[in-house]
């Protein structure tokens, strides 16, 4: 899904087409979008309404697609960032898609989002601290505490961005 919010969110800035959305995506995330994963995902919002396809003629050249928003499409990207279900919590460009794009979200949903991946990092970290107690291979033991250091200070960022977005930054 966080593929979905990321074409969607740069759509709603301006229209665009495909090439200039996979710029745009790789230049806000660094993630490289490949044509497979690109072109399905606007076929289907275009089914869906959730984007219009318009020809831009070039000189030359076959005309290009240049996709825009629509009013459909807005709300589904509100609905997509507003929702992040306790299954997706720890599956990191899930959450960082919508962290990118909290202009998007009220400060209670915003809340609600961040709660989430609160709640799956306290647990999951609460899991791997009894595997490591438990290990007695060092080396293991070396790997499951830089996990662990990992979540600690993104949940001290996540308690910064709760009180200040600026301080997360």
């Amino acid at each position: 899904m966080w593929i979905e919010i990321l074409l969607l969110s740069k759509l709603a800035a301006a229209p665009m087409h495909g090439y200039e959305l996979r710029k745009a995506v790789e230049a806000s995330t660094g993630h490289t979008l490949s044509n497979n994963s690109l072109y399905p995902t606007l076929r289907r919002f275009v089914d869906a309404g959730a984007v219009s396809r318009s020809a831009e003629e070039q000189e030359a050249k076959p005309p290009r697609h240049v996709y825009t928003i629509t009013d459909v499409g807005r709300e589904l990207l509100h609905d997509m960032l507003a929702d992040f279900p306790a299954d997706l919590a720890l599956n990191e460009p899930e959450f960082l898609a919508r962290v990118g794009n909290f202009a998007w979200l009220r400060e209670d949903e915003r809340a609600r989002v961040l709660g989430t991946r609160e709640r799956a990092l306290t647990a999951e970290h609460a899991r791997l601290t009894g595997l490591a107690a438990g290990q007695a291979d060092p080396w293991s033991r070396a790997a499951l505490h830089h996990v662990l250091g990992k979540f600690d200070a993104e949940l001290r960022w996540l308690a910064d961005l709760k009180t200040d977005p600026r301080e997360g930054a």
